[in-house]
């Protein structure tokens, strides 16, 4: 019997240092601390945030100022002129309190349209309220109908903008 008990506990000390290490072996697989895991969180909470910044702002216009900070949009709305062409010649009358700064002159012809700026190509150097203007440019022959659009200048956090008013708010004119 004496043996028995020799062998009985020999086994349970076999057993004992089993379960020990199987003890140490469950102390070795961690996870990650909470530390680690907080920092992570915070740092994915501020790069979601980010994003989401960024992609707000890319949405929103920086705001473009005329008149003593009235939007430049509703001052295109104000905006009055007529237009007419004439051998060469484009005759224009601001018939309104909202200076010109510039015209995009919309040139159809068959097969497209171009767009050209009466400032970069002509000596144009704006309308002023209630002014008029004219100025020599010659269309090609394909040409079939032009579109005068104002541009207005108007101010923001960046300096002096241009801004073109619609399409809508200019003056056709067939050729």
């Amino acid at each position: 019997m004496l043996r028995l008990d020799k062998i009985s506990n020999v086994l349970n000390r076999k057993e004992y240092k089993i379960k020990k290490h199987d003890n140490k072996m469950k102390t070795k697989k961690k996870g990650v601390s909470p530390v680690v895991a907080m920092v992570l969180l915070i740092a994915l909470v501020v790069v979601i945030g980010l994003i989401i910044f960024l992609w707000f702002k890319g949405m929103t216009k920086e705001a473009v100022t005329k008149f003593e900070g009235e939007n430049i949009e509703l001052a295109c709305s104000k905006v009055k002129f007529d237009a007419e062409y004439n051998e060469g010649k484009l005759s224009m009358i601001n018939k309104a309190n909202v200076a010109i700064a510039d015209f995009k002159v919309k040139r159809f012809f068959s097969g497209g349209h171009e767009e050209i700026s009466l400032e970069d190509d002509s000596n144009f150097k704006g309308l002023g309220q209630t002014k008029s203007d004219e100025v020599e440019i010659d269309f090609d022959s394909g040409t079939t109908k032009i579109i005068i659009i104002p541009v207005l200048r108007g101010y923001s956090e960046a300096g002096v903008k241009d801004y073109k008013c619609e399409e809508s708010q200019g003056v056709e004119i067939e050729i």
